[in-house]
């Protein structure tokens, strides 16, 4: 591949995710191009086979597709680390959604496999690139806080998962904290020790895997800044999200609660709309991670978020799924393969 040609993306799972990553690809993603698909849908496949990409029937089919140089997973998380290996294996760069696995041995081999392969990889942490995000980010970097002290995260989802999903979801923590946990790590550093608060209060199924849709878990961070991550699987008006540090000349936030930037006053009040869910609020950032990493690999620069920030957040989302389980704070060094 030259620096003039588009990078050829095979696409691995075409749910919701997947479709919207295929669809990106095939029309807003520079230097890019969507040559094939592949989910155990057909119909989904060929629904996300935008700009006349091939349908593939299988993984294999699609790894041995000779126009495919990258490969985008964004199948359910139980197939991740396989189709890792597989990818890295056929010398393709990986770009794989959150998390690699749902416990550490599953994702230091499939991330062995990647490095022995010497392929690029990214883990697909949205949020990151999120520009509200990314300027937290980089003010925090940059010192234009001072040294951060606390910081909270708050991510609500407006309903809960179907049943079907939370069986083999993982639990919250690893499912849906994770992401607030890579943003904690992006924005303020490591983290030392986590303690988990759960409850059922919305969907009572989610007794039976031992799940909860209500949860708090506080953190401690390795440079003596402490946090809150805040988190619910109902929440009525939409989609609710925001980050808050706080340092020692001030504080950073960053939300964006409205769909439309737009009050509206009259003699019922004021009233404005909001974002449903996470696909309408990070919209442009699914599309700019994946622009950041075919930029990465055209390039030849080593992607990020990469194989170290896929690990040390699943380290973080175990520890708090065992500080649940075990009602104690866990070291997140407790926390070993």
């Amino acid at each position: 591949m030259t620096h003039s040609s588009s990078l050829g993306f095979g696409v691995l799972g075409a749910g919701r995710i997947g479709a919207l990553h295929a669809r990106n690809i095939a029309g807003s993603i520079d230097g890019a191009r969507l040559v094939a698909v592949m989910d155990a849908n057909p119909d989904a496949a060929q629904r996300a086979a935008y700009g006349g990409a091939a349908v593939c029937d299988d993984v294999d089919t699609l790894l041995e597709h000779p126009e495919v140089e990258a490969v985008l997973i964004a199948s359910p998380t139980t197939l991740h680390a396989e189709q890792i290996k597989a990818a890295a294996r056929a010398g393709k760069a990986v770009f794989c959604e959150k998390p690699v696995a749902l416990n550490l041995k599953e994702t230091y081999d499939a991330l062995a496999v990647v490095r022995e392969a010497g392929v690029p990889f990214q883990i697909g942490f949205n949020r990151r690139f999120d520009t509200g995000f990314r300027e937290v980010a980089r003010a925090i970097h940059a010192g234009e806080l001072g040294r951060p002290e606390m910081f909270r995260s708050q991510s609500s989802d407006p309903t809960t998962p179907p049943e079907s999903y939370v069986a083999t979801s993982g639990g919250i923590f690893l499912d849906s904290v994770i992401h607030d946990i890579d943003v904690a790590r992006f924005m303020v550093g490591d983290i030392k020790r986590v303690t988990a608060l759960g409850r059922v209060l919305v969907a009572d199924y989610m007794n039976d895997y031992g799940d909860v849709d209500t949860s708090i878990l506080t953190l401690e961070f390795t440079g003596g800044a402490i946090g809150v991550i805040q988190n619910s699987r109902r929440t009525v008006h939409g989609y609710d999200l925001r980050v808050e540090v706080h340092g020692e000349r001030g504080k950073l936030v960053t939300e964006a609660e409205r769909a439309t930037q737009v009050w509206k006053y009259g003699e019922g009040g004021i009233q404005g709309d909001y974002i449903y869910y996470f696909i309408e609020r990070f919209r442009d950032a699914y599309r700019a991670e994946v622009q950041a990493f075919v930029d990465s690999v055209r390039e030849g620069r080593t992607p990020t978020p990469g194989a170290e920030d896929a690990v040390e957040a699943l380290r973080v989302a175990l520890a708090a799924t065992k500080s649940l389980k075990e009602k104690r704070p866990v070291e997140v060094s407790e926390i070993t393969v």
